[in-house]
């Protein structure tokens, strides 16, 4: 995920790469649409510690200042470039945010499948923007494409999880599910070879590197009409048993169906007669505070954790280790490839070591890492080689967190809640990711200012956080059915009523004395 805009010493500048693909990847037999779409995704890459500006950034700042005076004859003052500028970086995450909220009703009223499908207007919209600004002369034109691929981003971040979770067999579903962070690291890291000044990052290509979200978007409209809609939808939402087996057929092959569909006619008996629930419903339900406590938690950490600021802070690290400054942009697309392979990984072992050890294991080891590179960033000018060192950190940190909270912490609204509680979950869960993704953005800067090197203490509290609650609340789901994990969590939020009657009547003697 990328930082939207963190400025400070490192100078915001646009990384217009981030999340490339609404992928594909394929799972039992089908193909599955993957990651987070965002080929426009705006954050500090290039800094130099000195406050200059990378090529993009200046691309268009030079475009809004050209076009304000060729429509009033004066250029645009520096406030109001750079005030523009926040403008069409704070878009992206407030379109986030607006399709998280969008994913829900969408999710219940279309279905996951064509609301996925529906999802791509925005993407073929925001592309069409895009490609035709410098043309038109519109800087409106690029902040309205960052707003629509924004709801594009949060539509498809909260519905494909839940589409993979739902459609994969419980052997599997840790990772199926996993292959959605595979695709949003893949797509953080082919945005970044497409964004280098060599290929789209040119002062000419801008328009297009922006445009080439539509890419994916038309890979998804081609291939995702031959997937099935996910079964479990289709059976308890729907009511539908002819289309749930149907697409099980689809998802499964041959194989002998009666256990798992028992199993969702189980499910289906025990959500019947209950309505979508409504995100405020979810935290007034007891038997769902666990849920909405783990969701809250761990999803919070996983935007406070300083993965995203880590992004940010990377380049004056590199430029402090040596790394001459045209260079740099080579070294950022490590990083990437570091998620990509942890990601990868990740998605072999989930269903052997289970989600709890994968997230406490991945804030542990960040907590390790970010403590070794706060202690790196105090003694650089002291030692020579701690510059080395804070750069190996870096890789290391990003290592830690794609073992763990990059994909895991994506399942668990699709594992904790029930059918008639999943799109809601995923709406509250989208809606905190977002609101807190721009609060770093706005944050990160000042603690820059006010921290410097201790800039990382405060995330570093927030990784030994997520480690200690997971480990002591969360429970594990690895290969239970979703009927089994209610039943569990139901017996921690109400303990005694999942003990029986209690005895209502006189005292029982339990032994006697002489």
């Amino acid at each position: 995920m990328g930082l939207p805009g963190s400025g400070g010493e490192l100078g915001p500048q646009i990384r217009v790469n981030g999340s490339w693909a609404e992928g594909m990847e394929g799972t039992v037999a089908e193909v599955r649409e993957g990651a987070r779409q965002g080929a426009a995704e705006i954050h500090s890459r290039d800094g130099s510690g000195g406050g200059n500006e990378g090529p993009e950034f200046r691309h268009i700042q030079e475009f809004t200042n050209q076009t304000w005076q060729a429509r009033s004859g004066q250029p645009l003052p520096g406030h109001l470039v750079l005030l523009v500028w926040s403008l069409i970086v704070s878009l992206y995450p407030l379109g986030g945010l607006l399709g998280a909220l969008l994913a829900g009703p969408l999710a219940v009223m279309l279905g996951r499948k064509q609301s996925l499908l529906a999802n791509n207007v925005f993407v073929v919209v925001a592309a069409i923007l895009f490609a035709f600004s410098r043309r038109a002369g519109s800087f409106e034109m690029v902040m309205l494409g960052r707003l629509l691929v924004g709801v594009n981003a949060g539509v498809s971040m909260n519905i494909q999880p839940m589409y993979l979770g739902e459609s994969a067999p419980k052997e599997l579903r840790g990772a199926v599910a996993m292959t959605s962070a595979i695709f949003t690291a893949l797509g953080i890291v082919m945005g970044q070879v497409v964004g280098l000044r060599e290929l789209l990052g040119g002062p000419q290509a801008w328009p297009l590197l922006l445009a080439s979200c539509l890419v994916p978007g038309l890979l998804q409209l081609a291939s995702l009409p031959l997937l099935p809609e996910s079964p479990r939808y289709l059976l308890i939402d729907r009511g539908d048993t002819e289309a749930c087996l149907a697409a099980l057929q689809r998802l499964r092959g041959t194989s002998d169906l009666a256990l798992e569909l028992a199993e969702l006619e189980e499910e289906r008996a025990a959500c019947q007669g209950l309505q979508p629930r409504r995100p405020w419903e979810l935290f007034r339900d007891g038997t769902l505070r666990r849920q909405v406590m783990s969701l809250v938690v761990l999803g919070s950490a996983m935007e406070l954790c300083g993965n995203d600021s880590v992004y940010a802070y990377a380049s004056s690290v590199f430029l402090e280790a040596g790394v001459p400054q045209e260079k740099i942009q080579y070294a950022i697309i490590g990083t990437g490839c570091c998620e990509l392979l942890m990601a990868s990984v990740s998605c072999v072992v989930i269903e052997r070591v289970g989600r709890r050890m994968l997230l406490m294991g991945g804030y542990c080891l960040m907590t390790f890492w970010g403590s070794i590179f706060t202690v790196a960033l105090c003694l650089q000018n002291s030692f020579p080689w701690m510059p080395y060192l804070a750069m190996s950190c870096i890789f290391a940190f990003i290592l830690s967190f794609g073992i763990g909270p990059a994909g895991v912490t994506g399942i668990l609204a699709t594992e904790l809640f029930d059918q008639t509680a999943r799109p809601a979950a995923y709406m509250v869960c989208g809606a905190l990711m977002w609101t807190m993704l721009f609060l770093v953005g706005l944050g990160f800067p000042f603690l820059m200012e006010g921290l410097s090197h201790f800039l990382y203490v405060p995330f570093l509290g927030v990784c030994v956080c997520g480690a200690i609650y997971t480990g002591f609340f969360l429970p594990e789901t690895k290969g239970k059915t979703f009927l089994e994990i209610s039943e569990e969590l139901r017996k921690l939020n109400l303990p005694r009523r999942s003990q029986g009657p209690r005895w209502r009547g006189p005292d029982v003697i339990q032994s006697t004395e002489l």
